[in-house]
């Protein structure tokens, strides 16, 4: 959820949920966090009224990570950290990290270490995937190397590396995890894009709670529904278009607030503009011209301009965002060839990804 989970899209998705549920930041490097990227500490601020704090941290070198660590807790950065070997983007595993890294043992045992050591008392969560393709699954392994060291709580994404985010998740994964690791809560993640999805997840499974991806992508009012959901309280009725609108140009807003800069901005939104839309009857044209626009003036003036009368469409359900699968996973060099030889990764690993 990089470029997506910023304050300003954590702000709207608190707010549908009245305050409840932890809103994880955007993925940020421990080497960039620790050389004090000037982008970085931009994504480590949070608003006023995020409470609990919650950062997100890659890493691949047990040393940068308890640093980290170590400086969110010292500098009071955050409430929570939560350690990301669910990515599965090719210029992060052909690094050996993000879902690549638990297939290594040794240095997942020592990243978690690390991390619950450098965090002195704040909570370390994680985040992991099946495992590298289902000839190399990780899964179980990673959740007792978690009890062992300190990990408060485990979220697994359905997939594999290799199924990127494309098929079904399989939620009997999570359920054979939580089987596996009773001593922790295990959170369960895929494929849920309504709150009757996360209530069946819950029912099938076993896990002891939801996280939630893809599925909030231009639905920040997906919270207020889950909320309901796990509360047993009546399902609020789904936006119309006019309500869509709204929440579209507060959007917008916010990012310019938070970047102090409108242009950049409602340039930043363009890329929510189609997950909002997905179903409703808005002509391609008047799509690509919302896509385009570069004032909040403009935005609204185009936003103004539809059939906001439009009521919830049942074509609004479903998958957003990207969908690719069965793709090759990129892997450094002899990466399958032993998977307890005390691999660590250089400085290069974050490379890429450094200011966050």
């Amino acid at each position: 959820m990089a470029g997506i989970t910023n304050a300003p899209f954590r702000t709207l998705c608190r707010e549908f949920s009245g305050g409840k549920g932890l809103f994880v930041s955007e993925m940020i490097t421990t080497r960039a966090l620790v050389e004090r990227n000037e982008k970085t500490m931009r994504l480590v601020q949070f608003g006023p009224a995020e409470t609990p704090r919650s950062i997100q941290l890659y890493g691949v070198d047990p040393v940068t990570v308890g640093k980290a660590a170590r400086m969110i807790r010292d500098e009071d950065l955050a409430d929570h950290i939560d350690l990301n070997f669910g990515c599965p983007v090719p210029k992060v595993t052909r690094k050996g990290g993000g879902s690549a890294l638990p297939y290594k043992r040794h240095l997942l045992r020592a990243i978690l270490r690390e991390a619950v050591a450098g965090a002195d008392g704040l909570p370390v969560t994680m985040k992991m995937r099946k495992g590298i393709d289902d000839d190399h699954l990780t899964a179980l392994d990673a959740g007792r190397i978690a009890v062992d060291e300190g990990i408060t709580a485990i979220a697994l994404h359905g997939r594999t590396t290799a199924q990127h985010y494309g098929g079904t998740a399989d939620w009997d994964a999570i359920a054979r995890l939580k089987e596996h690791v009773p001593e922790l809560p295990v959170l369960g993640n895929g494929d849920i894009w309504t709150a009757e999805d996360a209530l069946r997840m819950v029912r099938e499974t076993g896990c002891d709670g939801v996280v939630v991806g893809r599925g909030c992508l231009g639905r920040p009012w997906l919270f207020a529904d889950l909320v309901a959901a796990f509360e047993g309280a009546p399902r609020p009725t789904p936006p119309g278009l006019r309500e869509v609108a709204a929440v579209m140009l507060r959007h917008a807003t916010l990012l310019g607030e938070w970047l102090e800069d409108e242009e950049r901005g409602v340039i930043d939104f363009r890329k929510h503009v189609a997950w909002y839309l997905k179903g409703f009857s808005v002509g391609s044209e008047k799509r690509r011209a919302l896509a385009t626009t570069s004032t909040l003036a403009a935005l609204e003036e185009g936003l103004h301009g539809l059939d906001l009368d439009q009521p919830w469409p049942a074509a609004a359900e479903g998958p957003r965002g990207r969908t690719s699968g069965n793709n090759r996973v990129a892997l450094p060099d002899g990466w399958l060839e032993d998977p307890w030889d005390c691999a660590a990764l250089g400085e290069d690993a974050e490379s890429e990804t450094s200011g966050g």
